[in-house]
Parts: structure tokens; sequence; C-alpha cells
């Protein structure tokens, strides 16, 4: 809460230019890629990890959900109940409501307090449903680590923008997402051996999950390490608590780079107390409906593959078992699309960058339908990975960085909790084309919106690399 003496230094207007601390935003800007930069990025995406394995795990444990007898693969109607979609649509339907409360949390409480909890949250809805023996209650619990999923998912990547200088916004994600991929390949890895056994008396797929639920021990850790955002902090017109995180920074970054800092640039006006109804006024409505248009086909086309992969290996005909090696080896190509990112994150514009990754997705998908050969389905699944992956860096941060940070939040959450109501349609639409359609129809529905999305963001994305955020949300 804002301390009288905090609240009285401001005035009673909704534009104001601060002259006693200096322009926040600038001296952040300024500041120079230390280690100090680079831990806090590698903590988030630390996060990032836990998030990503518990939100990716649905794929690699379906066939022990469905040897189990608790779910199966398809159903006779296209919404049933018993059928593996209905799981991983649980956990998109906790993820839309997830995205669209975080930023009125994030608003409220900060962006460190909402990190906390949401995480500690879906650790412990993870938990619990590692325990449940009916179809009802996995589905349940799915829901609601989904919720925490959400908010952690909005929180990162606002928090990360937000702290981040602007000339190394790009490789910030990247690093953040390499790290954060590598839970891909450790969830698929542990499923391949786990999900077929029943250590001491539990079935595999249990173990994956608790496993992943482990991260509620690395939270306080990260924590203690983070400090909030002092762009938060200037909206709330906590001037003070901005300004000694700013000078830490500043203190240290010196130290580090034994060097005094430039001089920050001109300082810019903060307005506060945006509104929600702000994204659909100009300059912002164009870009609200770009990312709800991206976020809709993105995710038709990103978990039509990721969610599905061993599901669709073993409709070309390979085992159960095989199917589950295969997906871990192409799992294991998950971080290089982030890596990918450190080179060209802040090299090219990052619109290009999704550009580019789309259509390798809609080439490389065609071939994978008509391949019949495990060493090319293997090949063409890397492909997909690291360009689905490659896009998902880009967008992270191209989706923060568009909208000015008094509204940053809201309009992150708004427009990614379309991608949640599409990834649970989603999963009940692939479950029906790949039935009426098999492989083949799957990826002609990939391709479909993945060339939505280049006509999106292609002709429609303005410009970001390399500039303030200020300066983008004008």
């Amino acid at each position: 809460m804002r301390s009288r003496s905090e609240s009285d230094v401001l005035p009673p207007l909704r534009t104001m230019t601060i002259a006693t601390s200096g322009d926040v935003s600038a001296r952040l800007d300024r500041l120079p890629a230390t280690r100090t930069v680079w831990t806090i990025v590698a903590l988030l995406g630390l996060a990032f990890f836990f998030e990503l394995y518990d939100m990716l795990l649905s794929g690699y444990i379906a066939p022990g959900l469905v040897s189990s007898g608790l779910f199966t693969t398809t159903t006779a109607g296209l919404f049933g109940t018993q059928g593996i979609a209905s799981f991983i649509a649980a956990l998109f339907a906790g993820l839309t409501v997830g995205t669209m409360i975080a930023g009125a949390f994030n608003d409220r409480f900060g962006r460190r307090a909402v990190f906390t909890w949401a995480l500690l949250g879906y650790s412990a809805a993870s938990v619990a449903m590692a325990f449940q023996s009916s179809a009802m209650a996995i589905n349940a619990l799915r829901f609601c680590a989904g919720v925490g999923l959400g908010v952690e998912m909005i929180t990162i990547d606002t928090f990360i923008c937000e702290l981040v200088p602007g000339h190394v916004r790009g490789r910030a994600i990247a690093l953040s997402q390499t790290i954060g991929f590598v839970a891909v390949p450790v969830v698929a890895l542990l499923s391949w051996i786990l999900v077929p056994l029943t250590p001491l008396g539990l079935e595999g797929w249990r173990w994956v999950v608790l496993i992943g639920a482990s991260s509620a021990v690395a939270v306080w850790y990260i924590r203690r390490r983070l400090p909030e955002s002092p762009r938060w902090l200037v909206q709330q017109g906590r001037l003070v608590e901005a300004e000694a995180i700013v000078a830490a920074l500043e203190r240290r970054i010196e130290l580090e780079s034994g060097a005094s800092l430039p001089a920050p640039s001109a300082e810019r006006p903060v307005v506060r107390d945006g509104q929600f109804g702000e994204m659909f006024r100009a300059p912002y409505r164009r870009r609200t409906i770009m990312m709800i248009v991206f976020n809709v086909f993105q995710t038709i086309g990103y978990f039509g593959f990721t969610n599905w992969v061993p599901t669709l290996l073993i409709e070309h005909g390979i085992p159960v078992t095989k199917s589950m090696a295969y997906t871990a080896i192409i799992a294991l190509a998950a971080p290089v699309g982030p890596m990918l990112g450190l080179a060209i994150g802040d090299r090219f514009e990052r619109k290009w960058i999704i550009v580019a990754g789309a259509a390798t997705v809609v080439s490389a998908g065609g071939l994978f339908a008509a391949s019949a050969s495990p060493v090319l389905l293997i090949l063409l699944g890397i492909v997909l990975t690291v360009a689905g992956n490659t896009i998902s860096f880009a967008y992270h941060a191209y989706q923060a960085e568009i909208f000015p940070t008094r509204i940053r939040a809201k309009a992150i959450g708004f427009v990614y909790a379309f991608s949640r109501i599409s990834a649970m349609l989603n999963a009940f639409l692939i479950a029906f084309v790949l039935r009426q359609g098999g492989v083949a129809g799957v990826f002609g529905f990939i391709a479909a919106a993945y060339i939505v999305v280049i006509g999106a963001i292609g002709v429609f994305g303005p410009a970001t690399a390399n500039r303030a955020l200020e300066d983008i949300a004008a």
C-alpha cells in the first residue's frame, strides 16, 4: 500500500514528469547488459521452465492416461468428456480464465507478488491432480492448474519487458524461452521412461506430474532474487520504491561493468491509470485486433502439433513405445528456436521472424503428413518444433512491447485469452479432424491457420526492434 509521504509527491493529474528521481524508463533502457540483467532474465526463464513443463505435459502423458483406462484417444461425439481432448481442453479453459484475470491482478498487486502466488497455485493443483482416479476430477484440477499457469505466463512476459533494457529485449525473451523450452525434452524423456512403468505402485504419468509440481520448492529462491518492476511502481505513484530499485540496479551494474553509466535520454511523460477500453482506441485498436487474430490461429497451428505428436506418430503406424521415443528425440529440439533468437532477436524485426517461422511450418507440415519414413518424420518433427518455438520467442516479446506500461498486463492478458479459447476448442477440433481426415487433414488444418498468421502480422504488424517501449507505444 502506498504511504502518505509517497502519495504527497504526486500531482493530482493524469500526466506528469518524474523530475525528482529522473525518468525511470530512460534510466532502465540505457543500462548495459551485465551479469545482473542476465541473472534476472535467467531466473524468470527458470520459472518459465516449470510453467512450460506443466503446460506441455498433456501430450506426453496422454498415452499413459489412455492405457490406464481413464481416457480414450477419440470419442464418437465432438465434445466427449472421456476423450483425451477433454483433458487438453480443461487446461486451456483454465488458461483462458487465468490470462483474462492476469492483467487486473498484476495491476493491483504488482508483478512480483502475482508471479509468486500463481506459481504456487498451479503447483498445488498439479499435486492434487496426480492422486485422482476419475476423468472428471483430473479435468477439474487440470482446469485449476491452468488458471495459475495463465496468470503466470502473462506476468513473466510483462516482467521481462519492464525490467530489461530495450536494446536487449529480444535476446532477453530468447534466453528466458531457451531455458524454459528445455522443459520440453525433459518432460518428453521423463514420460518416455516413466509412463510405461508403475514405480512404487504409482502409475508413471502421475510421477511425471509430481516432478513438475516440484517448482513450488524453487519459487521462494526465485522470488528473493527478483525486484518489483520499477515501471509498475511508477504507474502506482510509488516513486520512492521505484527510485530505490533503479538506483540499486545502477550501482551493481556500474561495479560489474567497471565504467560509469551513460546519461539517460530525455525524460518522458508518464501517463497513469490506463483503462481497459484504451486498447480499443487508436493507436492500439488495430494492434489489439491483429493480436487477437494472431493468437487464435497461431494456437491452432502450434498446439495442433505439439499436443498431438505421439498420437500423430501412432496414426502413422508407429508403435506406442517407439512413438514415445521418437517424440522424445523431436522434443530435444525445443530449445533450439529460442537459442536462435539469442543470435537474431535484436538484429531482425520480430514481425518478420514470426512470418518466416510460420512459412516454414506450412512447408514442413505438408511433408510430415506425406512421409512414411521414421527418420524423415523425426527430422521434419524437429524442423516443425524449431520453427514453432522460434515464433514463440518472437511473439512473446512482440506482444508485450506493442502496448504501453499502463495497459500492458491488461492488453496481453486480453489478447492472449483468445489463444487459450482457441486451444480449448482446438483440442476437440484436432481430434475430430484426425478421426475424419487422418494426419493429412490435421496438417491441412494447421497450414491454413499459419497462412492467416502470416497475413495478420506481415501486413498489420508495427516495427519494434531496438526501440524503447515508450516509443513503440506512442
